[in-house]
């Protein structure tokens, strides 16, 4: 067995940083938290700059929350800020479904 002898202290401190990891990301899952919910860092760009700043990125795991709706054939994700509820951005598509997947 891997874990023979005692329970180090350098073993419970690995332990402990793994099961905070582990609960952040579980929060930021249910908030909603852009890097939780597939925001690539091309789409990171907050400010609408055209460049994604080291700020931006970092603003993805505490600032900004993901909301996506769908409407029909119509999706969107829309962008808030956490602090505010404010929507600063929201991207939509449309998608066609086939006949088979409709019925």
């Amino acid at each position: 067995m891997i874990l023979k002898g005692r329970f180090t202290p350098r073993r419970k401190a690995l332990l402990v940083l793994v099961l905070l990891a582990l609960a952040w990301l579980g929060w930021g899952w249910y908030s909603g938290v852009a890097i939780t919910h597939g925001v690539e860092k091309e789409q990171m760009d907050w400010d609408g700059d055209g460049q994604v700043s080291r700020e931006e990125l970092f603003q993805a795991f505490y600032a900004v929350k993901v909301k996506d709706i769908e409407e029909g054939n119509r999706q969107c994700r829309s962008f808030v800020w956490r602090s505010s509820g404010e929507e600063f951005r929201r991207d939509c598509k449309t998608v066609f479904k086939k006949e088979a997947e409709a019925k």
